[in-house]
């Protein structure tokens, strides 16, 4: 879809009255020096406005047109552009799909068909602003200026993109564009033009959902190939997660789980907050994905430096010792008197003394560092002399720049840093990072876009089963002969009718678990269909004529004496991802806990074992206090071999789970303890 002349038009015509008003004298107070166009059937023109009846009468075609009338008036407006060969058009108006009850999804179709195939932004949007090229299709008052380079920013909410608009953090906005309800032009069709304009740094979203999942991965890994970083904040953290179904897994997936999957994987930097996407895109503009997490943040206050420690605590930074080379050129420079760690106080006896100022940031930029951090608030200039507050700021900001160091000056408060020492840092490309917490996690997206973008690893959404296939539940032997079947080791056992069951325990080794076996019992122990500790076989033909109540046959199997932890190895398929999946704590631990980690597929060894290593279990795997170290190579193969299986049946698949997957001592193994499988027929 080409967007060149809607979002960088030469010719802008304006139809409508009131609505749309302030959109010419906010493009001249941009400074957009193309032609624009006043289209309104009555109004009169006057001296200092003229107004056109039609398109038919304007002296030339308009490259983009916004259209500020009524929903019923901008779906009969559509032909009349097309005809005229209109390069694209903002809609404003509301009441379409956003307004079911009061017709408006007709009047959605019936605007995309009479717009063809000229794309538009809307309805129910807030149009866009251009400060590249000074044009804005925008019914309010434009706040910022105009930028050579800057940031792109797409929303889904016009409210929130106003907002954006207005923030005083010296982020430099290119684009600004409203979506609304996306009927024609979508996030990846945004994303794809704005990629082809060199001057956007990196891309922000404010987004509510993706309706095209593909497509906004292609769009994704083409930011990626051409070095745009992307950063976002996804609304529906807190939403319900999906309609439980028979298993854990499907209760704990929650489709916001699999967008932070499907994030994590393409390098797109999550925020949770406005201020947090903010910096986030600050830095990317001026340093781009760090190269790795390893960065030093100092300053010299011992409370900022502690501070700064309990906030990077859990985020994926590496706050690296100094290095000892650079340790000696600190100990010439401050003496034996202040702690040389990272985060660093240097305390404040140099800071007047400018040459020891720089000496300190010279040897610290050359500690193979991906990022430097200066943490200095400053005192409203109203009231406070802040010029010796500036000099440190400014040797740390020239020092860095002439080694090539990359650099952020952070303070603790947003508003600690005046508007002219913000602007100083960003014409010398050190970004002032506003506010502690969010400079901290805007280091740690910048360093994680740049490890996946690394890894590259190529993402495939697997096709699921129709939406409203038959479904045929497995008994737990049927699921467990599947799982056999596809390299999964599974307890040894028996599997037939309960008055046998004794008899065949005979050749298994003691203690047995029985268990009723049905395909339409699936939560056994709710029911009292599972007997363990079996120890005899008098003990095995007692459970069974407890059992035999419940169902005809039983699932008689060994029990592991040794196990080290417990997973739960599931796959939920979700209505836009499809089959996915997931890896947690299982067992007793799977409710209290309740950590998933979605894998999308292609599944990798590396990605498995980063997500057992996020688990709350994984210092069991690992010998905790003593105990045997479990078999997680074993456990690896197992969500591999799953991965296989889930890969070559998923257009069958509508559940599957292994609750627990249990973990033997290293070189004995992973068993499926329990087994669930629901297939479409």
């Amino acid at each position: 879809m080409n967007l060149e002349r809607l979002l960088r038009p030469k010719r802008v015509a304006i139809l409508g009255g009131s609505w749309v008003d302030p959109i010419a004298p906010q493009c001249r107070n941009l400074g957009f020096a193309g032609e624009i166009w006043r289209v309104h059937p009555t109004r009169p023109s006057g001296p200092g406005e003229r107004y056109y009846r039609s398109l038919a009468e304007l002296p030339a075609v308009p490259d983009c047109v916004a259209v500020g009338v009524s929903r019923e008036l901008t779906v009969a407006a559509m032909p009349e552009l097309v005809a005229a060969g209109v390069g694209g058009a903002v809609c404003f108006a509301s009441g379409f799909a956003e307004a079911p009850e009061a017709g408006g999804r007709e009047l959605s179709e019936a605007l995309l068909e009479a717009a063809g195939d000229m794309p538009f932004l809307g309805p129910n949007c807030y149009g866009f602003i251009n400060y590249f090229d000074r044009v804005g299709l925008w019914p309010d008052q434009i706040g910022g200026e105009p930028v050579d380079r800057g940031v792109a920013l797409i929303c889904q909410s016009g409210a929130i993109s106003f907002t954006l608009m207005s923030q005083q953090r010296q982020l430099p906005i290119g684009y600004l564009i409203t979506i609304g309800n996306q009927a024609r032009i979508q996030i990846h069709h945004l994303i794809r033009s704005l990629l082809e304009d060199g001057r956007v740094s990196a891309i922000g979203l404010y987004v509510e959902g993706v309706s095209d999942l593909a497509a906004f991965q292609a769009a994704a890994e083409a930011a990626r190939a051409k070095g745009v970083p992307i950063a976002l904040i996804k609304s529906g953290r807190s939403a319900a997660a999906a309609k439980a179904a028979a298993s854990h897994t499907a209760s704990l997936s929650g489709a916001d789980r699999l967008y932070d999957a499907l994030f994590r994987r393409l390098g797109i930097a999550r925020c949770d907050s406005l201020a947090e996407l903010v910096e986030t895109l600050k830095l990317l503009h001026v340093h781009g994905p760090l190269a790795t997490p390893r960065v030093l943040v100092t300053g010299c206050s011992g409370g900022d430096m502690g501070m700064t420690a309990d906030l990077a605590d859990g985020l994926p930074l590496d706050l690296a010792p100094i290095p000892e080379p650079v340790k000696d050129d600190l100990v010439k420079v401050l003496g034996t008197r202040v702690a040389l760690d990272n985060p660093f106080d240097f305390q404040t006896f140099i800071w007047f003394k400018r040459e020891r100022l720089e000496a300190m940031f010279r040897a610290l930029s050359a500690g193979g560092y991906s990022a430097l951090g200066f943490v200095v608030d400053h005192p409203d200039p109203d009231y406070c002399d802040i010029a010796h507050y500036e000099v440190p700021l400014r040797v740390f900001v020239e020092t860095a720049r002439a080694a090539g160091q990359p650099a952020a000056v952070i303070t603790s408060l947003p508003e600690a840093l005046p508007k002219r020492i913000r602007r100083y840092c960003m014409a010398r490309g050190v970004p002032p990072l506003q506010g502690l917490p969010e400079a901290l996690r805007a280091l740690a997206h910048a360093a994680a876009i740049r490890t996946a973008w690394d890894d590259a690893a190529p993402l495939r959404l697997l096709p699921g089963p129709a939406e409203a296939a038959p479904s045929q539940s497995l008994s737990e032997a049927e699921a467990k002969a599947e799982l056999a079947k596809a390299g999964i080791a599974v307890p040894r056992g028996w599997h037939g009718p309960a008055a046998e069951a004794a008899t065949a325990s005979a050749g298994l080794a003691f203690p047995l678990i029985a268990k009723t076996s049905s395909p339409t019992i699936l939560h056994k122990t709710e029911v009292g269909g599972v007997r363990p500790n079996l120890r005899d076989e008098k003990a095995v033909a007692a459970a069974a004529v407890a059992l035999r109540s419940l169902a005809p046959n039983v699932l008689v199997e060994e029990m592991a004496q040794d196990i080290v932890a417990e997973l739960l190895l599931g796959v939920s398929v979700d209505r836009q991802f499809g089959p996915t999946l997931l890896l947690g704590a299982g067992g007793t631990l799977t409710e209290l806990l309740r950590e998933v980690r979605p894998l999308l597929f292609p599944v990798s060894e590396a990605q498995v074992m980063a997500a057992l290593r996020s688990l709350a279990v994984w210092p069991l795997l690992q010998g905790f206090r003593g105990r045997p170290v479990g078999d997680v190579d074993a456990a690896v193969e197992t969500v591999l071999a799953l991965a296989r299986y889930v890969e070559a049946n998923a257009a069958n698949i509508l559940e599957l789970e292994i609750n627990p997957l249990m973990v033997r001592p290293r070189g004995r193994g992973a068993l499926a303890g329990d087994a669930l499988l629901r297939l479409a027929r």
